[in-house]
């Protein structure tokens, strides 16, 4: 998080030239006095309340009415459990990309897939390239969610003594869990010592919902077991020490699985390459390698183009938990030349959290795009993690395309003028991406 010196020097500078030493440090200086009103009754939607937060927030009439349309005023007790202080609704526009064939363990079908962003990429491009090859074959390898709580003790001993009970209460712990939930299950335990500090990491698998909510419960009902019934108290202990991963890229992600684990590829003939994204698959598998090195020389966590943009964009279409984007973008590309000319692509993506039930999946727009899917409600998660694990190998063909052809620039070029390409919804000249999702 170092800064150097010319750029620290030059900051200052600017820093100065604005405002006085004295007017800085007077801007950093606590403001005693009574803080603005309170915001009244977090969880409750009732029109009073929702107007009380309307007035402390300034809203003009025509922001209110932006935020608060008559559905979404109907509406409102929906939200109830899923918003804190609600004042309405932001609407996003939604695309579909598609169709896009997917030939998984589970997901099984041509998808028109939601895509919810306010940033155009090429996912239909992708999409088609795949469908007209026959679709992805996609595959759900691991899943479980993860939490991990930690124990302080006076020494390594009772440390030591800790882990010995706990390993043996194990079975114990799974009853601890089971009393929280009908759908999760404790499924492993991992042990870390580190000097007199015990971690425990709990794996549950947790049905169809995502399941970080379901893993903490069931984790604070382990946690309040072990205070009540250990041998050798902890000091001291926290429900989650920042071991787990959650909501964030780490290391561990190729060594543990957190959400649902998808593998998905993809083979496409060299002459139909050519035609959709007007370069080869020599070329793509070039720029495969030299992005691979950059990857690795940039100290990114796996090596992928842009998961997160497709993941993000399906997430908040469908419900999902946008923050978990920060990990479950966390994954590996791979292309290649085949014997034939051809292309090989392939994704795999560790940490999918995601579900079909539970969290925001049971709010209106989010149903409504699971439902067009075909995947909204208990039985569908795994065939949604293959989805979204094709979804991003989509993505990567179009933008690895792009980047091999000499188009990239170009087309963002287009886009930024606000250009968009035929009215029919049909790809551009000379292979151009596509406006649409």
């Amino acid at each position: 998080m170092a800064t150097d010196h010319q750029n620290a020097r030059s900051y200052l500078g600017a820093l100065l030239s604005e405002a006085g030493e004295a007017e800085i440090l007077r801007r950093l200086e606590p403001k005693i006095g009574d803080p603005s009103p309170r915001l009244a009754g977090a969880t409750h939607n009732t029109p009073r309340a929702i107007d009380a937060r309307h007035c402390a927030a300034g809203l003009t009439e025509e922001a209110r009415a932006s935020l608060l349309d008559a559905r979404t005023y109907e509406q409102r007790e929906l939200y109830e459990r899923h918003i804190e202080n609600f004042i309405g609704t932001v609407k996003l526009p939604v695309g579909l990309a598609g169709p896009l064939r997917v030939n998984g363990l589970f997901a099984q079908g041509d998808y028109y897939v939601p895509l919810a962003t306010t940033e155009a990429a090429s996912y239909s491009r992708g999409a088609a390239l795949i469908s007209e090859a026959g679709g992805c074959a996609a595959a759900l390898l691991n899943e479980g969610i993860r939490h991990a709580p930690g124990f302080a003790f006076r020494s390594i001993a009772d440390a030591g003594r800790f882990v010995a009970w706990a390993l043996d209460a194990r079975d114990t712990f799974a009853s601890c869990a089971a009393s929280t939930t009908r759908h999760g299950t404790l499924a492993d335990m991992q042990v870390t010592v580190e000097g007199n500090r015990v971690y425990l990491a709990f794996e549950f698998t947790t049905g169809d919902a995502a399941g970080q909510n379901m893993a903490t419960l069931a984790t604070d009902a382990i946690c309040d077991f072990i205070e009540r019934e250990c041998p050798v108290r902890p000091e001291y202990h926290f429900l989650e020490t920042n071991l787990s991963g959650d909501k964030k890229a780490s290391a561990q992600s190729f060594v543990n699985v957190r959400g649902r684990k998808v593998t998905a590829e993809a083979r496409l003939p060299a002459d139909l390459v050519w035609r959709r994204l007007h370069t080869s698959a020599r070329r793509m598998a070039d720029y495969w390698r030299m992005s691979a090195i950059g990857g690795v020389l940039s100290g990114t966590i796996g090596v992928q183009g842009h998961y997160a943009n497709g993941l993000a964009a399906l997430y908040i279409a469908c419900g999902q938990d946008a923050a978990c984007v920060a990990e479950s973008a966390v994954g590996v590309t791979r292309i290649e030349e085949a014997d034939d000319g051809g292309l090989y692509a392939a994704v795999t993506l560790p940490n999918l959290i995601v579900g079909t039930v539970g969290g925001g999946t049971g709010l209106p727009s989010q149903r409504a795009c699971l439902e067009s899917l075909g995947l909204a409600g208990p039985g569908k998660a795994h065939a949604f993690a293959e989805l979204c694990a094709a979804v991003a190998l989509a993505g990567e063909l179009s933008i690895i395309g792009a980047l091999a052809a000499g188009q990239f620039a170009r087309a963002h070029r287009r886009l930024a003028h606000g250009r968009s390409g035929p009215r029919d919804g049909t790809q551009g000249a000379a292979g151009d991406e596509q406006t649409a999702p």
